[in-house]
This record gives structure tokens, sequence and C-alpha cells, in this order.
């Protein structure tokens, strides 16, 4: 491959890595945790930390996220994103701010994801997604 179309598959793979993240996001905020599932690798693996434990594989994904719709109202606000490609593999850091509703009371929190990607069957996909939140707190209190 020459330089200028390596350069361009580059590009190519770091947008369509953005875009896997923000339609997580999206897809989120619209309520829709089922159809996030489908932007995991089929052994994909989504680790919740001690609070929400770790999750792999589509089916496992699909059976958590059903008992979550509808739970809580989350807002998710990802930012400054950064990617490492290795080949047909890559990995990713993706700031989080956070405001939602759980069991009626609002909270802001921040956090952040480390992801793996892999491209599977042409399309890239989490291979592996961590979430590790900072804090988590009611408007007004103390975050430090």
């Amino acid at each position: 491959m020459s330089d200028l179309n390596a350069r361009l598959q580059a590009l190519l793979d770091r947008e369509e890595i953005r875009d896997l993240v923000c339609r997580y996001a999206h897809l989120v905020w619209q309520n829709r945790p089922l159809d996030t599932v489908g932007l995991f690798a089929e052994d994909g693996v989504m680790d919740m930390g001690a609070d929400g434990g770790r999750i792999e594989g589509r089916a496992a994904l699909r059976a958590v996220y059903s008992r979550q719709v509808g739970e809580m109202i989350l807002h998710p606000f990802v930012h400054n994103h950064v990617i490492e490609l290795d080949g047909e593999r890559a990995s990713g850091f993706a700031y989080l701010d956070l405001r939602c509703v759980r069991e009626g009371q609002s909270l802001i929190g921040s956090g952040h994801y480390l992801d793996r990607y892999v491209r599977e069957r042409g399309r890239w996909r989490f291979s592996y997604r961590s979430l590790i939140m900072h804090y988590l707190v009611p408007p007004g209190s103390p975050w430090q």
C-alpha cells in the first residue's frame, strides 16, 4: 500500500472509530441501550467496574441492557477522543461528562472510557470497553 493510501486508510479508520464512540453515546441518549449491543464484537466486553461488573459477549450484553431499559435517564457527553491504530485493532481513550437521573435523583458525573476496537467483517467494533467514573454526585455537591 502506498504511503498516501496508508494515510487515507488511517484517516478513514479513525473517523469510523470516532463515529462508533459517538453512536454509542447517541443511542444511550435516545434510551436505546439494546441498539448499542451491535456496536460490540461478537465476543465484546463491557466493563463497568465494581458497581456494574463485567459483561462478556453480545448475548450477555443484550440480557443486561434489556433489564436497564427505562431504569435511568443517561445523557453522556463524550470528548477528547484519542485513538491509536494498530492494523486491524486499535485502542482509544475518551473523556465522559455525564448527566443522569437514577432512582429519581439528578446526578452529574465525570469519567473516561478505555476502549479496544477490532475490525470485524469490515466494520470497527468495540472488543473491550471499560467505563471508569471519577465521580457521580448530585448537582451542587462537592466532587473532589
